[in-house]
């Protein structure tokens, strides 16, 4: 279970022959000069297609986060998926900054020769896809925003769970790393569980068994301070924001707002909790299909808006919301 395919090793498919069967892409690493080496799966696409970088959860890593979702979005977009700093095969480093997996992000479309694409960002990707186009704006041509918020710490009950994660980090210095790796797969295989079959459950448990505790636990406590409420109303690019209603981590009502304070966000409901991705597959990716059609198409509408009127800006782009 923990073995693991690296540069100088066995291919990933050599690992898990049934990876096709499971409608995930073999991965590959790649190098980020100055950064370090990150880990991607990549559905070409048509030639020409729009670019889906997606964003994936704390604690999931590109694979497991969107399983389900590749064969969905392949016909049609060039889908990427990386794994964030600390999780899977994602850079190693010092400490886990939000920023750094933004930052990540745009030098992964600069090694692959990628100018504009469309961050879907789930939970944790969220705060990492508007982090993207707040500080690389000129790269964004629109977002996708899943299960998530502009900030995650309001309500009492949300400061205790952050504080819980901050106590966990601390402990976790003090433990050697083989022992918290060990304990870690432990972890692994329980989350592994709610995937639908034996396979997927095996194959996720390995990929979740990679993450660095430490820096999960960073990642969870950089979530927790994230804010975007002091610019998250300029975004200037078609937004969707699908909102899990019975959402147990990010309560409906920060999904709601994060939808009302971007101009051009149209609200995609759907009605599963916080893993609706994988316990309520079906219907959370049938939303996330039309939400990626959707904000291409309000893309192509406002940039012919923008040529019809000579200008350079799209006056009247913001306000249309289907």
């Amino acid at each position: 279970m923990s073995q693991r395919p690296s540069a100088g090793n066995a291919k990933e498919g050599d690992l898990y022959p049934d990876l096709a069967a499971l409608g995930v892409p073999e991965g590959r690493f790649v190098e980020l000069p100055g950064r370090g080496r990150t880990f991607v799966r990549e559905i070409p696409g048509p030639p020409g297609a729009p670019v889906l970088i997606l964003l994936h959860g704390l604690s999931a890593t590109g694979g497991t986060n969107w399983a389900g979702a590749f064969g969905a979005l392949g016909d049609r977009y060039r889908v990427i998926a990386l794994d964030h700093r600390g999780h899977g095969q994602g850079i190693r480093c010092a400490h886990f900054r939000l920023a750094d997996c933004a930052d990540d992000v745009v030098a992964l479309a600069d090694v692959l020769g990628i100018d504009q694409f469309i961050p879907v960002g789930y939970s944790m990707g969220g705060p990492i896809a508007q982090l993207v186009w707040h500080r690389h704006r000129s790269r964004v041509s629109a977002m996708v925003l899943c299960a998530t918020s502009r900030d995650f710490r309001g309500r009492l009950d949300d400061r205790l769970l952050f504080l819980g994660v901050g106590t966990l980090n601390l402990g976790l210095h003090g433990v050697p790393r083989p022992l918290r790796m060990k304990g870690w797969q432990a972890v692994a295989r329980a989350m592994a569980g709610g995937f639908a079959t034996r396979e997927l459950r095996r194959w996720s448990a390995v990929e979740l068994s990679r993450h660095d505790p430490r820096l999960v636990c960073e990642a969870a406590l950089a979530v927790g301070s994230f804010s975007s409420r002091g610019w998250i109303d300029g975004v200037d690019v078609p937004v969707a924001v699908i909102a899990t209603e019975h959402d147990q981590l990010v309560p409906l009502r920060r999904q709601i707002k994060l939808a009302d304070h971007i101009p051009s966000a149209v609200l995609h409901p759907v009605s599963g909790d916080h893993f609706a991705v994988t316990r309520q597959a079906d219907q959370f990716i049938a939303a996330l299909s039309e939400s990626c059609d959707e904000v291409i198409g309000r893309g192509a509408r406002w940039r012919m808006s923008t040529v019809a009127t000579g200008d350079g800006e799209d006056d009247g782009g913001l306000a249309e919301t289907a």
